[in-house]
């Protein structure tokens, strides 16, 4: 049986063919909770692909980051639902209109979450499209938009996972992405933490996506993170 720590990790298959995502999935599948499906492998092959992999145990989350009109985003929301996907993001600053239009569009098996601030974002991004003022702000003034207007749980970096959860305490999950276990290389990442420290600060689930899908040894690295968790 699969551990409760191996169930809070979400494998990001950012590749670069649906024929690897579907090896690592298959490779992984008894050893973590959920796949990711981004916007580079849902362009290249859509819902063809989400399909293969519910069927591996592990439930998708279809991390789309939707932005638009609220009848657009309802109705793509509503797609989303049906594909049978467990997650989908939408982003808060879409405004109040938008989000409430997504809540009512998901089915009751589907967390709809919401992404406030990028984790590739710094106060100097925020700065160039006219945002003032310390990221951590936006982040708590998006989540706060988001948990107003029936949002099921945010997309938010370790270091501001401790924050929203002090908040908005149970009634959010929190998925954080930006994990580096101990030694990796943060990549693009600004705001990341080791899965141990965003647990403790408050995450229910950690998208980890390049320290396993890229380790010589997936299968094992993703163990290896279950472990830390358990210790």
């Amino acid at each position: 049986m699969k551990s409760p720590s191996a169930k809070k990790i979400i494998v990001a298959l950012d590749v670069a063919t649906s024929k690897e995502a579907l090896r690592l999935a298959s490779l992984l599948a008894d050893d973590v909770g959920l796949f990711k499906i981004g916007l580079q492998n849902y362009t290249a092959e859509g819902p063809a692909l989400i399909r293969p992999i519910s069927l591996l145990g592990p439930k998708v989350f279809l991390d789309l980051k939707l932005h638009d009109i609220p009848h657009t985003v309802a109705k793509a929301v509503e797609a989303a639902s049906k594909l049978g996907v467990r997650m989908l993001t939408i982003h808060l600053s879409g405004g109040s209109e938008m989000i409430r239009a997504a809540v009512s569009a998901r089915s009751d098996s589907l967390l709809l979450l919401g992404v406030t601030v990028l984790t590739s974002s710094t106060d100097e991004t925020l700065g160039e499209i006219g945002i003032a003022g310390k990221t951590s702000d936006q982040v708590l003034r998006l989540a706060g938009l988001g948990v107003q207007n029936g949002i099921d749980g945010l997309v938010a970096s370790p270091h501001e996972a401790r924050m929203l959860r002090a908040g908005f305490g149970d009634k959010i999950t929190i998925v954080t992405p930006g994990i580096r276990p101990a030694g990796a290389d943060p990549g693009d990442q600004r705001r990341f933490a080791t899965p141990r420290e965003a647990i403790d600060a408050g995450a229910d689930y950690l998208v980890i996506g390049r320290p396993i899908t890229g380790a010589p040894d997936p299968k094992a690295a993703a163990q290896d993170v279950a472990e830390e968790l358990a210790r």
